[in-house]
């Protein structure tokens, strides 16, 4: 075979400190480094390369979950430093085909992500549902790791993750955590989470709400007593909530509205931006924390005003996007571009710009 073996690859990401790995045949492999792809200069891979390399480091059982669903997800250990790395092995063109993430090895804490401190303040709730959105490579797994360990590190609570695959382990410290790996422990997100109400749980991570059934049971679950933690694909608070509402029957969506208005206590959405300086990416956040105002606007189907109670409830620990962005960019970390490419309300973001050029 004339490509690389997958260990010296898989070492090369790490040497390189890069985030992905992309193998796909008719181009050589291809790295993630700062945001950025950069192709290795060596030959192209030919299907046979990939399909020794897909076959190097996938499992039988996950080789015939390949073959019958066309794709697969999974994780691996590799090298004696035990870095991990996420793997999604799927079709294209008839070819096998394998991204790989390389999942950090030690867990960040919130202020090393840059979360804003309220969300320090959310762990410490008794029930209900905290949602981390955004696009997909946006941080989202980090930063609910990051907030279950402090939950684990503080409280006596007992922990069940529902992943696909998992890729931070937790160890037991003053809680303890019970790990379910979709394929592996449990067949389903939705029969994962419908379980783990029946195992003694105080916090719950569903991985990602993918479903209906996923969604009305986590819902049901922060109903009942429990803190639970999941994600969704969306920008914004009020994205969010809309995209939970019409995922259900027209004739439930009242309930939902009024199940939500109480039970859903923030929604944290993060984007990583890259740095203006390139060395990597950070990451910008709008925080939505429930107050009675926002519970009214879910219950009332006015989702569209939550922005503006956004931009005005700073004093309750919410962070406009737009209000994070402008924060970076007066630091100095991010370019002006950036900030008017993300931002949800770029007109809001330019007034917010002037107010910090010329105070009153």
């Amino acid at each position: 075979m004339a490509t690389i073996p997958m260990e010296d690859l898989l070492r090369l990401v790490v040497e390189e400190r890069a985030s992905d790995l992309h193998l796909s045949v008719g181009a050589p492999p291809v790295l993630r480094i700062r945001g950025q792809l950069v192709k290795l200069e060596v030959p192209p891979l030919t299907p046979e390369d990939t399909e020794t390399l897909v076959r190097s480091i996938t499992s039988e059982a996950n080789l015939q979950r390949l073959n019958e669903d066309l794709s697969v997800d999974f994780a691996i250990a590799f090298s004696a430093n035990k870095d991990r790395f996420r793997v999604s092995a799927y079709r294209q063109r008839g070819f096998l085909t394998m991204a790989l993430r390389l999942i950090p090895r030690d867990l960040l804490t919130l202020e090393q992500i840059g979360l804003p401190p309220a969300v320090r303040q959310l762990l410490d709730l008794p029930r209900g549902l905290i949602l981390v959105t955004g696009p997909t490579g946006s941080g989202k797994t980090t930063s609910l790791a990051s907030m279950l360990n402090v939950i684990n590190e503080k409280n006596r609570s007992h922990i069940i993750t529902i992943e696909d695959p998992i890729e931070y382990y937790h160890n037991h410290k003053r809680g303890i955590v019970n790990q379910r790996e979709i394929g592996a422990d449990v067949p389903s997100f939705s029969e994962g989470l419908r379980r783990a109400l029946r195992q003694d749980p105080d916090v719950i991570l569903v991985g990602e709400m993918r479903d209906l059934e996923t969604m009305e049971t986590a819902i049901t679950a922060a109903e009942t007593g429990h803190l639970v933690f999941s994600t969704l694909h969306t920008t914004g608070a009020a994205r969010t909530v809309d995209r939970i509402i019409d995922a259900f029957p027209t004739n439930n969506q009242e309930q939902v509205r009024v199940q939500l208005s109480t039970n859903l206590k923030a929604v944290i959405s993060q984007l990583l931006i890259p740095r203006k300086d390139g060395t990597g990416r950070i990451a910008a956040f709008e925080v939505m924390i429930n107050t009675p105002s926002i519970g009214a606007l879910i219950r009332d189907n006015k989702t569209f005003r939550i922005s503006s109670d956004i931009q005005t409830g700073s004093k309750f620990g919410m962070v406009s996007l737009e209000a994070s962005l402008v924060n970076l960019y007066n630091q100095g970390l991010i370019a002006y571009d950036e900030v008017m490419s993300k931002a949800q309300d770029p007109a809001g973001a330019i007034q917010l710009m002037q107010s910090h050029e010329n105070p009153q």
